[in-house]
Formats: C-alpha cells, structure tokens, sequence
C-alpha cells in the first residue's frame, strides 16, 4: 500500500515514519510512504500556497493552483490511489473507515491549512472527506498520521500476529478485554487468579465477559449494534439478574419518603 501526503510542512513526516509499527511496516515492504510539498507547485518567488478568500472574513485559503498540480502529480506516481482531503467537514473517521481504506491500494492525503482549501479543488480532485473528530486543528497533517497509523495496523504483516488487529477495540463493536502483565502484585492489587491458571478455556470465558463488561460501562452504544450470541446475551442476563438482587436486598442510603404536595 502507497502512502503519499500533499502538505507545505513534510518535515514533519520522516520521524513519524521512522518509529515502531509503521517503519517496520515501510521496512518490510508492507507499505511505503513520501510526502510531496506543496510549494513545489507555486510559481512566484514567496513560493506562496494561500491567499485571501473572496467575499471578505478572517483568514486565508490554500489556493488552487498548487494543490491541482501537486494533485496531478501524486496520481501520475499512483494511478490506483484514493485521494482524501483532511477536513473538520468530512465523514467521522471510526474502525469501519480505517477497514474501508485498509483494501484500496493507496492513499493520497491533503492537507489543508488556514481556513482551508478552495472548494473548487474538493469538487474536482478529492475523492473523499475524513474528519477524525469534531474539533479543530491548525492542519491536516496529524489527522492523516492517525489514518495511516490505523490502516497500517489491519494490513496483512503489520502487526505480527493476524490476530491481533481483529483483537482491537471496536473491531466487532465491542472494547478490548483488560490487560495485566509483571509484576503479579502492584501496590496491593493483585492479578486475576484466572490468568494465571493456565486453563485457556476459563481465560477466554474471562477476557469475553472483561470485554462486555468495559464496553457496557464506557460506550454502551457499541453494544446496540453489535450482534449477541446466546452466549453473550446469557452473560447480559446474568448481570441483569446480579443487579437486581442488589436492588431489592439494599435500600437506597439517606432515601426519604416522598413528602406529600402543597
């Protein structure tokens, strides 16, 4: 998979490339990764990408000119390439996009600065739009660095084990288990007794209920749209039942009886 980034800061990509899973990935030949730089494409002697937007407000706008060409030229090296602009607007990035773009055979990133780009460059040129959340950066570059950390993971190699991208947290809509390693004991808080038993049958009952458990109590959404097997929805049924024995063998401390109306 080819990676290439369109910005008018690609010094910032050669360390992130150079470190852990993705220069392994680059080494291996799982990936490759270059960033081309904007300027390149300008024709006056400030090598200047942005100017001010018609109709007046603050800020300026990467001009068309640059992008179109650097554009150009990114497709010429990379014909079956999907180009994406890096933009607050576009579609959320989850899981399920990062499996999507995991099966194309590149991926050509805008980065957009300022205010952002013209938007006769996203009519014409951009095949698609991915925010990765709702907020605001000074630029596309970070964002395109998360997408390509995340595609990276689900290639085939990437990670060593196949397993263990399939293992990731949201990957079937629901968490990752929890995790422990040495010391058996820190600061009094012991490690399940179940990890240690060696009985892998029982560790996998443990690490599927962890998983339900955690997805259940921090995004409860997932779970809505996660398909139960019976198994799973025996263990819902079980907590159902757990919690109300509590609530029926407790009473609510410092609870009053309702007073009546005036």
């Amino acid at each position: 998979m080819e990676f290439t980034v369109l910005t008018i800061f690609p010094e910032m990509f050669p360390p992130f490339w150079e470190n852990g899973i993705i220069r392994r990935a680059i080494e291996q030949g799982i990936i490759s990764a270059s960033a081309i730089n904007i300027r390149d494409f300008t024709t006056d002697r400030h090598r200047t990408t942005d100017d001010r937007p018609y109709g007046g407000g603050c800020g300026m706008v990467m001009k068309p000119e640059p992008l179109a060409d650097a554009i150009r030229t990114a497709r010429a090296n990379a014909p079956s390439s999907k180009t994406v602009l890096m933009t607050p607007q576009g579609r959320p990035f989850n899981q399920r996009v990062a499996e999507e773009l995991s099966l194309v055979e590149g991926l050509i990133f805008v980065c957009g600065r300022y205010e952002g780009v013209d938007e006769r460059i996203c009519r014409h040129f951009i095949d698609d739009e991915i925010s990765i959340g709702d907020y605001v950066l000074t630029g596309g570059e970070l964002a395109s660095m998360i997408i390509m950390d995340a595609v990276t993971r689900l290639r085939p190699g990437a990670l060593g084990g196949e397993e263990s991208a399939a293992r990731d947290s949201f990957s079937e809509n629901v968490l990752e288990h929890a995790h422990y390693t040495r010391p058996r004991n820190f600061e009094g808080d012991e490690v399940p007794d179940v990890l240690l038993s060696g009985n892998h049958r029982e560790i996998e009952k443990w690490r599927l209920e962890t998983s339900l458990i955690r997805t259940f109590l921090k995004r409860p959404d997932l779970l809505r749209e996660r398909p139960l097997s019976p198994h799973e929805i025996n263990i819902l049924k079980n907590w159902c039942s757990d919690i109300e024995t509590i609530i029926q063998t407790r009473s609510l401390p410092d609870a009053d009886p309702p007073s009546g109306g005036q």
